[in-house]
């Protein structure tokens, strides 16, 4: 029987709040009193609003000043004027309380369905404000950064030099010339040197913000940093191969060496770079990379890299974000990792390597130590997207801001919320603070001008961090919460290896509900990939997006259990609740390949019970027996990590990715089992018959255990020794 979670108590302890709603001059039909009872309905620990506001940002402010008088968080029903109120709430006297901003007018308020529907619109109202009065995640550990300004600016002369003459009076400028640009013509520089100029070839760039590390090849036979512009050089080259930016056409140069003659006593020319190019190197704290081709080939590059490349638009966005990248700064480290239960390694062999690949950031790598693998995070690398976690099948990389059990209580409250003020058919719509935010504003504001329908009044945003960072275990915890549906939002902007990462994962949703019973066409988890606010309105209204629920879940009492910061226990009382409610008969769904669930199957003829997977197994699923040799599997424990079938010596073992919900899966099943062979010369039990067999037709070759020296193969280790020093080459009698 599974264990039983304790109901989540967290809402009895927390603190009302005051609530301020308005209707953006009376665009939006809001109802203080209508959603004051819902929230009274679904006992959320914010304080019902006192009335509706047409204009609290102006003839009202009033309303807000007053409630700050109080010593409670203040919950305000506007994103649009949060500037406005945070500057009269810091010139509040006295103390002031934390502000809570949350979206409902494009959110919803300004849809076709919250006119139509004015029920739905108060239930999904008092759900987006039960979830601002929450409390901010726990405070976690950061990883700080220093940067001093100093920028390298990187790529053709003919871009970077401009550059380098805006941003070197506020930043500490170092130019790297790449080659020339000539399409855009002849480029005199200033001839006053004002910050240090290099030529080379880009090698190598790594590091982050404050602590990158550059290097690169001299080819130029004019050292830049040595060179005094007095443009001797230039004047005597017979063949004009010096340019105006002190660069040596190679092509052209008939290897006269009048410039180095001119150069004198400067000694800025040395032509033996041509053939033995310097490696020069340099520490920077920024990097404006102007080449054409990114110096960073991952999707994600590090905190204080810019690549505008050519685009002038580009260009000029990269300069201003770096003339704020000056000071210290500090950022949460977003994830926690478990070394004990990761499946990345044994034995030498590679079993679960999800996190790295999925990385877009190249944060992550992996690590040996006798034999054992692990991955290693470079904290300042990470940019918080969680795609690992939610990769990861064990839970050993784990989301920490905010953690998975402060994700639970939001979706918890939100659905509660929802529910019990009379919502129905509930659509978690997670999407990132970027482009996912974006997105929904910009539908919100074509709805209210009858240009699109907006964001259905069933379906309710949640923006995290990152889409990536929620997986299986927070979805079926929302479905199983009460959720009719979990979408997904996905734009342009997302790496690719997200959307193979969430597809696969969403797969595996869509295989356990439809073997649930769930229609097949009624997925209650879906992937929305879009690039504009059209496309999202087409999506969203969708039948099988925003359409009423028709499955097994249409009447399914919602659960009771917390998300739990151990992400199989999680899957474990969320899938158990669905289970429970499920009109499927059959306890074992099939899943598709790299699900993490499942059960292996044994050739029992070629397995030899070395137990070499028991040995491997990072889950404890396989297990073996001190008394006889036995080979068991708890299979609610397997995670489909690989590890067993590839350290088997015989190829005996192969993958079944499903998901058993039967009392078996908990229980140790048998998989092989023999009987021990007894040592010829002390009858102590230290093998299988057939193990012996294999060892005799594999090492029968080997000069120690050739002709009657094979009885030593039958002897346990302590034996064979013992006869060898007694016997040298010939074995001795069975005793």
């Amino acid at each position: 029987m599974s264990p039983q979670p304790a109901p989540c108590t967290w809402a009895l302890t927390h603190k009302s709040m005051p609530t301020l709603l308005c209707s953006c001059n009376h665009t939006m039909p809001i109802d203080a009193d209508a959603v004051g009872d819902a929230l009274r309905e679904s006992a959320a620990a914010i304080d019902a609003p006192g009335k509706t506001h047409h204009l609290l940002c102006r003839r009202e402010i009033g309303a807000f000043t007053q409630a700050l008088n109080g010593s409670e968080d203040v919950i305000v029903a506007c994103t649009q004027e949060k500037a406005l109120f945070a500057e009269v709430a810091a010139q509040h006297q006295g103390v002031t309380a934390p502000i809570h901003f949350v979206n409902v007018r494009e959110t919803g308020g300004w849809s076709a369905g919250a006119r139509r529907d004015a029920r739905g619109f108060r239930a999904k109202t008092a759900a987006l404000l039960a979830v601002a009065g929450l409390p901010a995640p726990d405070p976690v550990p950061v990883v700080d950064y220093r940067s001093d300004g100093h920028v390298l600016i990187v790529g053709p002369a003919e871009r970077a030099m401009p550059w380098a003459e805006r941003l070197a009076d506020q930043l500490s400028v170092t130019v790297l010339v790449t080659g020339r640009d000539r399409a855009k013509g002849p480029l005199v520089p200033s001839m006053e040197r004002r910050w240090p100029v290099h030529a080379g070839e880009l090698q190598e760039v790594k590091g982050w913000l404050g602590t990158f590390e550059v290097q690169w090849r001299n080819r130029n036979p004019i050292d830049l940093d040595r060179c005094t512009r007095c443009n001797a050089c230039i004047d005597v080259c017979p063949e004009g191969a010096i340019d105006a930016l002190y660069q040596i056409d190679l092509d052209a140069c008939r290897d006269h060496r009048a410039c180095v003659k001119a150069c004198g006593d400067a000694m800025a020319i040395d032509f033996s770079r041509v053939d033995a190019p310097q490696a020069l190197s340099g520490q920077f704290d920024l990097i404006f990379d102007l080449n054409d081709a990114p110096a960073f080939a991952q999707h994600q590059p590090p905190q204080g890299y810019f690549h505008a490349g050519a685009d002038a638009g580009s260009q000029l966005t990269a300069s201003l974000a770096l003339l704020q990248m000056v000071g210290e700064f500090e950022k949460p480290k977003f994830f926690q990792y478990k070394e004990s239960i990761c499946a990345h390694g044994r034995n030498g062999q590679v079993g679960c390597d999800a996190c790295v690949q999925v990385c877009s950031a190249s944060a992550i790598a992996s690590q040996w130590k006798d034999g054992r693998g692990s991955v290693h995070v470079t904290p300042n690398l990470c940019v918080g997207c969680g795609a690992c976690t939610t990769a990861c099948p064990t839970g050993a990389i784990t989301y920490a801001y905010p953690s998975a059990p402060y994700q639970g209580r939001k979706l918890k409250t939100l659905l509660s919320t929802y529910a019990s003020a009379g919502g129905r058919d509930a659509v978690v719509l997670l999407h990132n603070g970027g482009r996912g935010r974006t997105l929904i504003e910009q539908l919100g504001r074509a709805a209210r001008i009858d240009k699109a329908q907006g964001v259905p009044v069933n379906v309710l945003p949640v923006e995290v961090f990152h889409a990536a960072s929620t997986g299986l275990d927070l979805w079926f915890a929302a479905l199983a919460y009460g959720a009719a549906r979990i979408a997904i939002l996905l734009t342009e902007d997302d790496a690719p290896q997200y959307r193979a990462m969430l597809a696969e994962q969403v797969a595996v949703a869509q295989a356990v509900l439809q073997g649930l019973g769930e229609p097949a066409d009624e997925a209650g988890v879906v992937l929305i990939d879009v690039a504009d606010a059209a496309a999202l309105d087409t999506r969203l209204g969708c039948a099988d997006v925003s359409g009423p629920l028709r499955g097994l879940r249409r009447d399914m009492p919602a659960a009771t259990f917390a998300v739990a910061a151990a992400k199989r226990e999680t899957l474990d009382f969320a899938l158990d609740h669905l289970a429970r409610h499920a009109q499927a008969t059959d306890a074992v769904i099939p899943l598709p390949a790299g699900a993490p669930f499942g059960a292996i199957t044994v050739n029992r003829e070629s397995c030899t019970l070395c137990m070499a997977c028991v040995g491997a197994c990072p889950s404890q699923a396989l297990r073996d027996q001190a008394e006889r040799p036995v080979l068991a599997m708890i299979e609610r424990n397997c995670v489909q990590c690989g590890l067993c079938e590839t350290t088997c010596p015989e190829s005996a073992i192969a993958l079944v990715p499903r998901l058993n919900l039967s009392a078996e899966a908990r229980q140790s099943v048998t998989l092989n089992e023999a009987q021990p062979f007894h040592c010829i010369r002390c009858n102590k039990p230290f093998g299988t018959a057939q193990m012996v067999t294999t060892m005799l037709a594999k090492l029968g070759a080997h000069p120690a255990f050739s002709g009657a020296a094979a009885e030593r193969l039958k002897m346990c280790s302590d034996c064979r020794v013992i006869d060898m020093m007694q016997h040298g080459e010939r074995p001795g009698a069975p005793h």
